[in-house]
């Protein structure tokens, strides 16, 4: 069993930002399920803080379309259908995958180094079962992974992708196989950038992203 993702902040924290990063990870994660309400006083609650920063969060991610306002009820999660999800990742595929040839041919040593350590992150965070550490060490990974690339409108266009995706299995993936093989891939994949096999990185990076329509929303891939 997983512990919560949603739990007592520091008050020295930027509240407001790190409630908004708690609560998508939640939902992104599958521990707020599509079509759960939930309020500012409750949230507040659990994360021991008053409402007035949560309620702030909760309308970013309603910009975000992660939640809808119900009136006088408070905020529900939204639905992400099989469709969306699949262009979703389609797309992440198509836009993420291809540029592995260009980062292997003129990766430099002191910036494998550096995505092996985030690589390290994504590990240690998916051992610690860290959902919400997890959720970010691997968003921070993939986007540096692009940036040396060079396109700035290609590392727009994935983290928003990146935002809307949901993998409503992975709460309880904690402590499975698949979860250490998929944080694993974080390394296995700086091996291929490394060792400039561009073709065998493109092809890694689209089996990894396609976990999200299989383990990661709670099917088997066998």
């Amino acid at each position: 069993m997983s512990s919560s993702i949603i739990g007592p902040v520091s008050v020295g924290a930027s509240l407001r930002g790190t409630v908004e990063d708690a609560v998508a990870a939640a939902i992104v994660s599958g521990e707020l399920a599509p079509g759960t309400l939930v309020t500012a006083p409750t949230l507040a609650a659990r994360f021991g803080i008053s409402a007035t920063p949560v309620r702030e969060a909760l309308l970013n991610l309603q910009g975000r379309g992660f939640v809808d306002v119900v009136r006088n009820k408070g905020f529900r999660i939204t639905e992400v259908s099989e469709q969306d999800l699949w262009e979703i990742v389609r797309l992440r595929q198509l836009l993420e995958a291809p540029p592995m040839r260009e980062i292997a041919r003129a990766l430099q040593p002191e910036a494998a180094a550096d995505l092996r350590r985030k690589a390290q992150t994504i590990v240690d965070s998916a051992a610690a079962a860290d959902l919400a550490a997890y959720l970010a060490a691997d968003m921070a990974f993939h986007l540096r992974l692009l940036e040396l690339h060079g396109n700035r409108r290609l590392i727009a266009m994935v983290k928003d992708l990146r935002q809307q995706t949901r993998m409503v299995g992975l709460a309880d993936m904690i402590g499975t196989a698949e979860l250490a093989r998929s944080a694993a891939e974080h390394h296995s994949l700086v091996d291929l950038l490394e060792a400039r096999d561009g073709r065998g990185a493109e092809t890694l990076v689209t089996a990894h992203i396609g976990h999200v329509l299989g383990w990661w929303n709670g099917r088997s891939e066998d």
